[in-house]
């Protein structure tokens, strides 16, 4: 079946990179005559207005059956932080219409944990050879002292986590470091930064049917795949074809243990760690009464008190 791609473009993604990667792009579509659309993000959230004036009036559900010439394929180009808009923008319409990823951010954690090619380039014939879309698991959440709902696709993290995540986004290095496709050392020096200001503050997690209190937890985390940070494998385990979610937890403890136990992660053998909690569950529910700061992919959605249930969802990406 031929497709019709439409292009939701972030040109800034990556600094830069979203711009350069659409270009070769658009060069490959029109040397394989290949139909295209393009659509360039203009500002912070514009591709939630154009992602759901298209699913109104163009992107249908996929079906093996259907009889058309061309199928209309939406297709992100941009970091995590675009891919997560895209797919919150999409909650209301049909979970069957499928989504196309071509990386162009700093840390491209989805891309690395579902199996997709870091590339641009890579990524565009990955997904030119698909003939169907692949089934993922996503987070959801429910915060009930916001009234927040939304999906997540890569983590959300509470505490250290969601503070590396704010203080890499405010720092003034970042987009030098994007340039020269260094941005993770951006991720780096600012977990060196909150480390030594980041305290414990106590939480309740339900799963499994069980109660666990923490006094002292320092980083919590809620992913659907390996990675976060660029790269980092902190849940080496986790599965996104599979409804389950990996919740670690990391006890605040003192700088030596640790500087250690990153020295275990870094050698991927953290999960040995007495510090290092982790779980599975089909659900979970969090809740922190201390202020902390929280993210979904990368995004901030403040700093607060917290009650929040997880599950996860089926949604279609094409590659």
């Amino acid at each position: 079946m031929k497709k019709h791609f439409y292009l939701v473009i972030n040109e800034n993604a990556g600094s830069g990179t979203g711009r350069k990667a659409a270009e070769k792009i658009i060069k490959q579509l029109q040397t394989a005559n290949i139909d295209y659309t393009t659509f360039y993000t203009e500002h912070a959230g514009h591709e939630i207005a154009i992602v759901q004036q298209l699913a109104q009036e163009t992107l249908i559900p996929w079906n093996t059956e259907l009889e058309i010439d061309s199928f209309p394929l939406l297709v992100v180009l941009g970091g995590d932080g675009t891919l997560h808009s895209v797919v919150n923008a999409l909650e209301n319409f049909d979970p069957n219409i499928p989504l196309g990823y071509i990386p162009c951010g700093s840390g491209n954690d989805f891309a690395r944990g579902v199996g997709i090619a870091k590339q641009a380039e890579k990524a565009f014939f990955q997904l030119l050879k698909a003939e169907t879309p692949q089934e993922i698991q996503i987070i959801t959440y429910a915060e009930s002292i916001q009234d927040e709902v939304g999906f997540a696709v890569n983590n959300i993290g509470i505490g250290l986590d969601a503070a590396i995540v704010n203080a890499a986004n405010a720092s003034t290095s970042k987009s030098a470091l994007n340039k020269f496709n260094m941005g993770s050392l951006s991720y780096i020096f600012s977990i060196l930064k909150v480390l030594f200001s980041q305290k414990g503050f106590p939480i309740l997690v339900e799963l499994n049917g069980k109660k666990l209190e923490f006094d002292r937890a320092f980083l919590c985390t809620v992913t659907k795949h390996p990675y976060f940070g660029g790269g980092v494998p902190i849940a080496p385990v986790a599965d996104p074809r599979k409804p389950v979610l990996d919740f670690v937890l990391v006890e605040r403890i003192n700088m030596f243990k640790i500087f250690w136990l990153i020295l275990l992660l870094i050698q991927k053998k953290h999960m040995h760690s007495k510090y290092f909690h982790h779980f599975q569950s089909s659900k979970l529910r969090i809740v922190s009464t201390v202020p902390q700061y929280v993210h979904a992919d990368g995004e901030i959605l403040g700093k607060r008190s917290t009650d929040i249930c997880f599950g996860t969802v089926t949604r279609l990406f094409w590659f």
